[in-house]
């Protein structure tokens, strides 16, 4: 069996996946064989992408939602089984940020990057489980962040990525005896069009081992991975994709910079 072909004929949910690493992710799971519903707050957006994927001969297909809405969830599943009978796959990858300090940050924008960034997740996860069982298993991946093993310097984005992670691996253990899947994937610096230009790039680059960003096709790849049988014995974990920046990068600095590297 080629790698991969096991996911044709699947169906997925992708949230946040009309721009940046969810578009990404979408394309390749489609172009894998997924009939892939992408969904997304930005619905002309949303629309103009599946659409521009149909035209290459992709089955996508956009619905409208807001990840923090159970009932927009209900809607969801309610529409990718309409499509397709199933669901097999999904993508938690709708996600915000603040990029304010701990004095700065209000407690609307708080509960706002939580509501969407962790709340929403969980919504996901209990809303598709019973789809997912009654398909035989499932695999569910959460996108969450390196910013979640350190003090990232926005502290509501960073309490809901650790926050994933706890999520990550409950999600995996309440789920195991129903054959789900439930993993996450914790990139660094992906530059998209959402921070292109941003004056924190250059100096993550160069702290960052592997001195360059990473790009959406090599976290999307790491999704697959995770959604296909190629990963049928990893649940619970975390899946750092960073260039080596978690690694050390703080320490291999030094080592640069005193000549022991």
């Amino acid at each position: 069996m080629d790698a991969f072909s096991d996911l044709r004929g699947k169906a997925a949910l992708v949230t946040g996946g009309s721009r940046g690493q969810g578009a990404a992710q979408a394309r390749l799971l489609a172009q894998s064989g997924v009939a892939v519903t992408i969904c997304d707050v930005l619905a002309d957006v949303g629309e103009t992408y599946a659409t521009s994927l149909r035209d290459e001969g992709l089955e996508v297909r956009f619905q409208a939602a807001d990840v923090t809405a159970p009932e927009g969830w209900d809607a969801l599943v309610a529409g990718a089984l309409a499509w397709r009978s199933r669901l097999d796959i999904l993508v938690n990858n709708a996600g915000i940020i603040n990029r304010t300090g701990v004095a700065a940050t209000d407690l609307t924008a708080w509960n706002r990057v939580l509501a969407v960034n962790l709340t929403g997740a969980f919504l996901g996860i209990r809303a598709v489980a019973p789809a997912m069982r009654d398909a035989g298993g499932g695999s569910i991946v959460n996108i969450a962040s390196n910013s979640a093993f350190s003090g990232h310097a926005d502290p509501a984005y960073t309490a809901s990525k650790w926050g994933l992670r706890g999520l990550t691996k409950t999600a995996a253990m309440e789920l195991v005896a129903d054959r789900i899947r439930v993993n996450a994937v914790c990139p660094g610096l992906v530059v998209t069009g959402l921070n292109a230009g941003s004056p924190h790039l250059a100096p993550m680059i160069g702290l960052t081992p592997m001195g360059r960003a990473g790009e959406p096709d090599e976290v999307a790849r790491l999704v697959r991975f995770l959604a296909s049988e190629e990963a049928s014995f990893i649940t619970g974990e975390d899946f750092v994709i960073d260039g080596g920046f978690t690694a050390g990068a703080a320490y291999r600095r030094v080592a640069v910079e005193t000549s022991l590297l």
